[in-house]
């Protein structure tokens, strides 16, 4: 749905009165959906984003209209899959529009397939009087429910860079929401995803998100018959570390990787509890999970970030994880309750990989990338 403005001068007839007060009826529904919370936008046309030429030669830059959030929103994370050919860039930037003023343009992340021709890194210091970027994620300091993207597209000898995707992840952390019934059709389903450990490779204690992503990649070689997609972790690290960050931690540039692959969509994404979980798994997709490792552990301390794969539940209920922090028995069952508390340390995020033709579960609140998402994203002039 676009939003409309009466332009001055405009003669305001019978027909236009009516046209005005069926906007507002269709935007009063719109805007009494539940989003518990959050909200997920996608992306993958771009015609109504207004076309520049950028400042260096071979660069195109493509921004948003306005985009109306159904939630008062006040931190983002953007997502994104291009395929970027050696030399080329994208450059991914977001900005929060109040009543009175815009923020100014904070850099999401900087994109490349070769970091030693382009910059593949996040970028510090952006702090100022409306928020900050950290790492990833934008905090905004007061919430808002308008903003703008701004892609920046670099070729490099007649090589262009192919954009398929961009997701945005909206969160209100002041919403209080209740918990979800279980989706017990999931209890008892286990996805036989391979078993991988960080652990055995050198340096290896640190690389928990990208021997996730390597994990579910295997799985969809498997399913799709794609050996190209089977990679060691070491491949995967080579191509997410952040230097900026020191780490291959970044979540979008992890997702990235895995959304470069002709066919496959990848983004990070916020669900409002476990039962949103279970909607996956009982489709049979496999889920990253960003989580506090000793929480999940029942184990006290200050949160310690971990990535797991979700690849089942008990019949019981209990969660079934490839948990890549441990070298042997890298499958284990934990509480349902001590996933519960180690998700929340993350505000539930979640990867989501999958083929772009997967049939993904029923989006009940707007939370991933589904027609319901899409509808929801009304784009302003």
């Amino acid at each position: 749905m676009k939003a409309t403005k009466l332009k001055p001068g405009v003669r305001v007839t019978k027909i236009n009165c009516l046209i005005l007060l069926g906007f507002l009826l269709t935007s009063s529904i719109t805007y009494a959906f539940d989003n518990r919370g959050g909200q997920f936008l996608g992306f993958e046309e771009f015609s109504r984003f207004r076309k520049s030429q950028g400042k260096r030669p071979g660069e195109l830059v493509l921004e948003s209209p306005e985009i109306i959030s159904r939630i008062q929103w006040n931190e983002l994370v953007a997502s994104w899959n291009v395929e970027v050919p050696t030399g080329t860039s994208l450059k991914i930037e977001a900005r929060a529009v109040y009543g009175d003023h815009a923020t100014k343009y904070y850099t999401m992340g900087l994109w490349s397939a070769d970091p030693k021709l382009s910059p593949r890194e996040s970028v510090p210091n952006q702090k100022d009087e409306n928020g900050d970027v950290n790492t990833d994620t934008l905090i905004l300091t007061h919430n808002c429910d308008k903003l703008q993207i701004r892609l920046t597209l670099s070729d490099c000898e007649n090589r262009k860079p192919q954009l398929k995707f961009v997701g945005l992840c909206l969160l209100d952390t002041t919403a209080k929401v209740s918990m979800l019934k279980p989706n017990r059709t999931a209890w008892g389903k286990i996805i036989p995803a391979i078993e991988r450990s960080q652990m055995i490779y050198p340096g290896g204690n640190v690389w928990c998100s990208p021997t996730t992503v390597s994990m579910i990649m295997n799985y969809w070689s498997k399913q799709l018959h794609r050996p190209e997609m089977d990679l060691d972790v070491p491949e995967i690290v080579n191509q997410v570390f952040d230097a900026k960050w020191d780490g291959t931690g970044n979540w979008p540039f992890n997702t990235a990787y895995a959304g470069s692959y002709p066919k496959m969509r990848a983004y990070v994404a916020r669900l409002s509890d476990i039962s949103e979980l279970e909607d996956w798994i009982a489709c049979g997709i496999p889920v990253g999970l960003s989580i506090s490792y000793n929480r999940l552990r029942g184990r006290p301390g200050a949160p310690v970030g971990h990535l797991v794969v979700c690849v089942g539940f008990t019949k019981d209920g209990d969660v079934v994880l490839n948990d890549p922090g441990t070298t042997l028995n890298v499958q284990k069952t934990f509480p349902r309750k001590n996933l519960i508390e180690a998700m929340a340390y993350t505000k539930n995020a979640i990867y989501l990989i999958y083929p772009e033709e997967t049939k993904i579960p029923k989006d009940r609140f707007g939370h991933w990338d589904s027609p319901i998402s899409r509808k929801r994203a009304t784009l302003g002039k």
